[in-house]
């Protein structure tokens, strides 16, 4: 599977669920299992390594200013969302998270940053189809400390001068 595939298997399955995460897990799986299990194990690949090159400060910063804050566990959930969101927003947001302000159309934290079942969607999709877990994905571990420079994420003068624009639009 190729970086084109994985991104229309996003894609076509956040369509089909019309941005709701959860539904758009389910779509993904339905998509999924209608593969080879190697070509499940690629996607798992491609989506892993993206969750890793999005596990940075400033992305970490962005995801609590749109959900009024963000734990481990949520940022952990906000990358998985992030790359549900599509190619555009997803490299969009690693090259400048003050731009997801101009590239999400709308946020509701009460449904959108929480994609959790995204993440283990490859998980579920292999498991139905060869009744045994995921193998290793020969990735390199993730980073213990996010990359880039640390911020203080309870700072609100500091997230509001690195990011203008999303605090204009969604800081507290």
């Amino acid at each position: 599977m190729d970086e084109t595939e994985f991104w229309q298997l996003i894609d076509s399955s956040r369509e089909a669920a019309e941005g709701d995460p959860e539904e758009q897990a389910d779509a993904l799986v339905e998509r999924l299992v209608a593969l080879d299990p190697d070509s499940v194990v690629d996607f798992a690949r491609h989506f892993e390594s993206r969750d890793s090159r999005a596990y940075t400060w400033d992305l970490w910063a962005a995801a609590g200013i749109l959900l009024g804050g963000a734990s481990d566990d949520a940022f952990d959930n906000f990358r998985s969302w992030l790359i549900g969101q599509g190619r555009e927003v997803f490299e969009g947001a690693l090259h400048d998270p003050d731009h997801l302000a101009d590239l999400l159309d709308a946020f509701d934290d009460e449904v959108d940053g929480d994609a959790e079942e995204l993440g283990y969607a490859a998980d579920e999709a292999y498991e139905q189809l060869t009744g045994a877990e995921m193998p290793d994905l020969g990735l390199p571990p993730q980073p213990r400390e996010p990359l880039g420079t640390y911020l203080d994420l309870d700072d609100d003068r500091v997230l509001a001068e690195r990011f203008p624009q999303l605090w204009d639009r969604y800081g507290t």
